[in-house]
């Protein structure tokens, strides 16, 4: 279906689930909302950290709408599941945030790999989250961001396993499109990167690896959700890990 029908049925509360597979060749954005008195050091660390926090756009002041992602968008309820922020801690995952809305939110729509994936899949590499219909697996890592401000933190990273012969040619599919988090940064390796237990994701769901297949990890848009739980800012709103805004934006269009 097209990205605005689908919208639409997220706003009538119609679907709640992850979005990987979702709209496929159109673009998938994380959020975060800030009051306007963070938003300017939010914006810094995504300028010093452009691979876990890649922008798409950014809100004008107060405004449900956006101007590049698509029409009849309405960031407040077009999200399938929400995550609510209270000095750093998850006080609510609500199917919308109207009652939360303020006139100084300033939302982030930041690039996300689901957005990759079609390119992917058309280059013969296998999902393994949307065959096993499981929310991709994320992790906690020990990779510092540059601060800035008030925040800090360290990155986030999703991993897909795949083949060790398409190793190469999803390395190459994903590096020509760096405002969805661009090419691997950890590859068959995650002790590298802090990571112990493939099966217990810190964020969605474990998927299965089959003998012959190497872990490959990508930056990822929930970056954001850790950096609110290291640095306790009085109020962020985000989206829940996995349910993304589908945007207008083709994916094509983000090929460099």
């Amino acid at each position: 279906m097209a990205p605005a029908e689908f919208r639409h049925l997220v706003r009538n509360n119609q679907f709640v689930s992850p979005t990987a597979g979702i709209c496929p060749g159109f673009s998938q954005a994380n959020l975060i909302i800030l009051p306007k008195e963070d938003a300017y050091d939010f914006l810094l660390l995504a300028q010093r950290n452009p691979k876990p926090i890649p922008i798409l756009e950014v809100s004008e002041l107060g405004q449900r709408g956006l101007k590049r992602l698509g029409q009849d968008l309405d960031i407040a309820t077009d999200i399938p599941k929400y995550r609510v922020y209270q000095d750093g801690v998850l006080v609510e995952e609500p199917l919308s945030i109207e009652k939360y809305w303020s006139d100084d939110f300033v939302s982030f729509l930041i690039g996300c790999s689901f957005s990759f994936e079609d390119l992917l899949l058309e280059a013969g590499i296998e999902i393994r989250h949307i065959e096993e219909k499981v929310n991709v697996p994320m992790y906690q890592t020990n990779i510092p961001l540059e601060s800035a401000g008030q925040f800090s933190g360290n990155m986030v990273v999703s991993m897909r396993p795949i083949p060790a012969s398409q190793v190469t040619k999803a390395v190459q599919v994903t590096s020509r499109v760096p405002s969805v988090h661009g090419a691997p940064i950890q590859i068959g390796h995650p002790e590298e990167i802090g990571i112990t237990h493939l099966d217990s994701p810190d964020f969605g769901d474990a998927v299965t690896i089959k003998e012959g297949e190497i872990p490959v990890f990508w930056a990822c848009g929930v970056t954001p959700q850790a950096v609110v739980m290291n640095t306790k800012p009085h109020l962020a709103i985000t989206h829940a890990p996995g349910h993304m805004l589908v945007t207008d934006l083709a994916n094509r269009e983000l090929i460099i």
